[in-house]
């Protein structure tokens, strides 16, 4: 589009970032996905796709790393008002099913989960149609449950695609709490229904259970880089660059960022679902994903989640969104 008129430099409107372009012209489109059904700690990560909007307009455009890839612009589309509703429908089902046992708790469970096999279906089709036009899918949720259907829709688009998988956990459990689609078991559903996935990289994990720890020592595709393990390899003195390209090796040449900001060092997400001590600080954040692009990598896509609604929170989460977009721009060649 013509960005003659427009300033990048000046305040600019109520758009994601202020960016002027529309978003059948941006090549990142946003998707926003208010849904947190199955939080099982603190819910609020619904509101953060509202909250990172009105908190993107205080970032400057010009980046020190992607300089002026925004350029090829950034949009988020309209919120689907069926994905509230499925939220709410599914949070009611838990809630309920929490509150019950036997036949009646079972029935519940598989009202939530019908509701999420819905928010999947939806999130297929929309990856799938921005994908086949050649733009870069993103999501916005909510809790991490919600990008199953945007990674099976890149999956079957990127043949081999690869994960990368920012987290403080594994999200390995198979149905937490009796929920197939619970935000702990993101990275199951995905490894069960995404077609030919090469290889899932997990950074940042400090917090797990013995079933999912033993199914990465057991399963080709999965590569964990745990937080205790990044610690002790940084106090023996191995630079950050060395394990950056460690964790890249197993990545083929197109790559999912899924991103939950847990994985991040908490002060950075306070009021995020499940925080946990420890995790990335932003400096090795932001590394990591330049290296990710400056090694001929593509990302054809990502998701942000488990932002939480606190203002501090939704500034870091602006930050993060425009970091993975622009490097997915840039690496779109």
């Amino acid at each position: 589009m013509d960005l003659s008129d427009f300033d990048p430099d000046g305040p600019n409107g109520d758009t994601l970032f202020g960016l002027p372009h529309p978003v059948d012209e941006a090549a990142v489109v946003v998707l926003p996905v208010p849904w947190d059904a199955t939080t099982s700690y603190r819910q609020g990560t619904s509101r953060a796709p509202q909250a990172v909007l009105e908190a993107s307009g205080q970032l400057d455009l010009y980046d020190l790393e992607t300089r002026e890839a925004w350029r090829e612009g950034i949009a988020m589309a309209p919120e689907d008002p069926r994905v509230r509703s499925w939220s709410e429908v599914a949070s009611a089902a838990v809630a309920e099913a929490r509150a019950t046992e036997g036949p009646a708790r079972e029935a519940a469970a598989a009202r939530a989960d019908a509701c999420a096999e819905q928010l999947t279906a939806w999130l297929d089709h929309e990856v799938s149609g921005l994908a086949s036009q050649g733009r870069i899918p993103a999501v916005l949720g909510g809790d991490h449950s919600v990008p199953l259907g945007a990674v099976m829709a890149a999956a079957r688009a990127n043949p081999g695609l690869g994960v990368l998988h920012v987290d403080a956990h594994l999200d390995l459990r198979v149905a937490y709490e009796g929920f197939t689609h619970s935000h702990a078991s993101i990275l199951h559903n995905v490894l069960e229904r995404a077609e030919d996935l090469a290889s899932v990289v997990h950074v940042g994990i400090r917090d797990v259970c013995r079933p999912e720890w033993h199914r990465v020592h057991e399963d080709g595709r999965l590569h964990a880089f745990s937080d205790p393990m990044l610690a002790k390899e940084l106090a023996r003195g191995t630079t950050w660059d060395a394990l950056v390209q460690s964790i890249l090796a197993p990545l083929p040449d197109r790559v999912w960022i899924s991103f939950d900001i847990d994985g991040l060092d908490p002060s950075l997400c306070p009021t995020t679902g499940t925080p946990v001590p420890g995790g990335l600080s932003w400096g090795q954040m932001t590394t990591l994903l330049a290296a990710l692009a400056a090694s001929g990598r593509r990302i054809v896509g990502f998701d942000l989640c488990e932002v939480g609604p606190g203002e501090w929170d939704a500034i870091v989460g602006a930050r993060v969104l425009y970091k993975l977009a622009t490097w997915a721009i840039t690496t779109r060649g």
